[in-house]
């Protein structure tokens, strides 16, 4: 279905705010469907959301999970949602690298093969698989909010086994459960602040998650230091999840469900109550995405309700929208992960002491890798819905070169020349790690934004699985891919082909969804491959002035 506000442009909306001598001016800058009065449809609105809350019970109150705030500035809610789902990046960002530093203890305290340390380090993300795989049955019945929930108890479950561990199969158990609370997380976040705030703040909000992550790691590196001295200090490095997953799980106990989801199973009055929490409703731009909101996924439910799960699968395959969507988002994920992030980040600690660092040395060290992927996120986060999503994307070139750097540092030999050697690894690990914070934001934001409603959960939930398995894929093989490619051959010819060939595509088929509203976006992905590459070709003559 096309937007009915698709013709509104930049000016028409400016300071359209709803007030006794401008609403009839105001509608007139939309291409509002005939007969369609928005005041009274959101007066309907209106009636059912005073209707659920008294209908609401005591008991149902309870099972939203939900400690209600308001603010007078709904800015304030949606920037508070945006903080609180993304922080739990913290988590995911923790517990990949923790295992860098914890590794170092673990392996004499558990008599670790180096086969069984390559596993360790690798169930986190095959278990996140796994949760990838729950995720839509779990956002499905339970909603975006409570599964975000329920990922902490798989988190809190699992650094618990971590931390008690006496063998290497309670570890590996661990790891495993750890890595399901990763996949439920990893899904759910984006789409989660995708469907609740506005177009022109969701893209910085989703990069968020990325930053968290980042810090996260950060936090792993700077845990792992902390406790390297201190006897048995590896089972409090795998442990503190603890500590982030119960402060996560205060936090999003006073966040409102997200009002996309509620509209979809059909609890229009909650969602319309959820929504002036979250939108200025004097606004007739957020009364008028409301409204196109419930059109359209009222004609997903209808449909819906014509098909089976089999078919709404078969969808993602068959219907040409969604199928371009599922093969941007896939390939977005795709370059992400094959560029070798996680399996630079996991054997950070090793990888310093490759290059001639100790032991200790090695895990402080490591901070620099975590800290440059962090401050990386940070112009995302600012920037990202100013410049867009293409020229983003663009940052692929620069952590190219970082990758370079990183390979060439590999070939100084250390004993004869350790400060040239050092010198220019870690300069290439800043410039990679750096730039690679920025342009992984892409990783969760394209995806939690391209995917129709209906598909919604399947796709991330396919991308969410491809990105771990991704991950457990580069990271289990490293050492082994190492030996033979050397290390020179694995970061700059593998990771650097990989980075290269995605510049490529991006500059060809990468839409540009900045500012557009999920229901917009639906027009977009409508337009064949072609006919993308032919606009962005166009957009780049424009750019270099030769049209």
């Amino acid at each position: 279905m096309s937007s009915f506000k698709e013709s509104v442009s930049e000016a028409s909306l400016k300071d359209t705010r709803v007030d006794d001598t401008r609403v009839d001016e105001a509608k007139t800058d939309f291409n509002i469907p005939p007969g369609l009065n928005v005041d009274e449809e959101i007066n309907k609105y209106e009636q059912l959301s005073l209707q659920a809350k008294e209908e609401t019970s005591f008991i149902r109150k309870l099972m939203k999970f939900e400690i209600v705030v308001k603010f007078k500035n709904t800015k304030t809610l949606v920037m508070m949602l945006g903080l609180f789902a993304s922080a739990a990046g913290l988590l995911s960002g923790l517990d990949q690298s923790i295992i860098s530093g914890a590794s170092i203890g673990m392996r004499h305290s558990l008599h670790l093969t180096p086969d069984q340390d390559s596993l360790v380090s690798s169930l986190m993300p095959l278990g996140a698989m796994a949760g990838s795989i729950m995720m839509t049955p779990l956002n499905e019945y339970f909603g975006r909010k409570m599964s975000i929930i329920i990922s902490c108890l798989w988190y809190t479950l699992g650094a618990g086994l971590c931390a008690g561990s006496h063998t290497h199969n309670l570890m590996y158990a661990g790891r495993f459960i750890l890595g399901v609370g990763v996949g439920i997380e990893g899904g759910c976040v984006g789409i989660y602040i995708s469907e609740s705030v506005p177009a022109s703040v969701r893209g910085n909000l989703v990069s968020l998650y990325q930053f968290n992550i980042a810090l996260g790691e950060v936090l792993g590196y700077a845990v792992a230091a902390i406790f390297f001295e201190v006897k048995g200090g590896w089972r409090y490095m795998v442990g503190s999840s603890l500590v982030f997953s119960t402060i996560l799980l205060v936090g999003v106990l006073f966040l409102p469900e997200s009002p996309r989801y509620l509209v979809y199973k059909q609890r229009t009055g909650e969602a319309f109550s959820v929504w002036k929490r979250l939108r200025d409703i004097d606004d007739i731009r957020n009364k008028v995405e409301f409204i196109d909101m419930t059109q359209t996924i009222g004609q997903e439910i209808e449909r819906k309700k014509e098909e089976s799960t089999v078919q709404v699968w078969s969808e993602l395959f068959t219907i040409p929208r969604n199928r371009r969507a599922l093969v941007y988002a896939f390939m977005m994920v795709t370059l992400g992960q094959l560029t070798g992030v996680n399996a630079v980040m996991y054997y950070m600690s090793t990888l310093m002491g490759k290059i001639g660092f100790d032991e200790k040395n090695s895990v402080f060290m490591s901070l620099v890798g975590g800290g440059s992927l962090m401050i990386g996120a940070i112009p995302a986060i600012l920037w990202m819905d100013r410049f867009g999503r293409r020229t983003w994307g663009m940052n692929i070139v620069f952590f190219f070169f970082g990758l370079v750097l990183v390979g060439v540092g590999y070939q100084i030999p250390v004993k004869t020349h350790p400060k040239a050697a050092e010198g220019t690894y870690l300069a290439g690990i800043i410039l990679y790690m750096g730039f690679f914070g920025a342009y992984a934001c892409l990783t969760w934001v394209c995806p939690s934004e391209s995917f129709a409603v209906r598909t919604r959960t399947i796709g991330m939930s396919i991308c969410s699985t491809a990105l771990y398995l991704w991950s457990f894929v580069v990271t289990y093989n490293f050492t082994k891919m190492q030996n033979s490619m050397t290390y020179t051959g694995l970061t700059l010819g593998f990771y650097g082909g990989i980075a290269f060939v995605g510049f490529f595509y991006q500059l060809l088929f990468m839409p540009e969804t900045k500012d557009k509203t999920l229901e917009e976006i639906d027009d977009l992905f409508s337009m064949s491959s072609f006919d993308l590459m032919k606009l962005n070709l166009r957009s780049l003559k424009r750019f270099w002035g030769l049209t």
